[in-house]
């Protein structure tokens, strides 16, 4: 998919959309840009707080459906990390996240997936879909701190 600046072309978000039962809205296109401004994987409460100042009419029931379609035909992701609230990731590719124990915050990290699938044994007529791995510890600046 092509992407101009932050924004999925409408076109090719309408169609991915389509194909999975949703139409093109401009809510969905506002919720999916702020998704792809900002990679922190905001909760549904945050990504409502940030597209109020772009579309003071929206919902956060709208917000929630929005959030919901993207997840449904893969352009996003659900982020859930012990008991916190629900994140949302617009990085489709493989990776893993690291969560900082600290600040909160969460960050994608790239890990060859060729050597997590032949560390991680997994029992004879089970099939792997995707893996989802987090990591917690403390990100460099909340290290940088405790260290002083």
């Amino acid at each position: 998919m092509k992407t101009v600046g932050n924004t999925i072309l409408s076109g090719q978000l309408n169609e991915r959309l389509a194909t999975s039962g949703f139409r093109f809205t401009p809510q969905r296109q506002h919720v999916y840009d702020l998704l792809l401004g900002r990679r922190d994987h905001p909760t549904a409460e945050e990504v409502f707080i940030r597209a109020k100042k772009g579309m003071p009419d929206i919902s956060m029931a709208t917000v929630y459906n929005c959030l919901a379609a993207l997840v449904e035909c893969g352009l996003a992701r659900l982020v859930t990390l012990d008991r916190g609230a629900t994140r949302y990731c617009p990085n489709m590719a493989d990776h893993y996240h690291f969560y900082c124990d600290e600040c909160g915050r969460v960050y994608d990290i790239a890990l060859p997936t060729k050597v997590v699938k032949s560390e991680v044994q997994i029992p004879k007529g089970f099939k792997v879909d995707r893996y989802e791995i987090a990591i917690h510890g403390a990100c460099p600046e909340c290290a940088g701190k405790s260290k002083r």
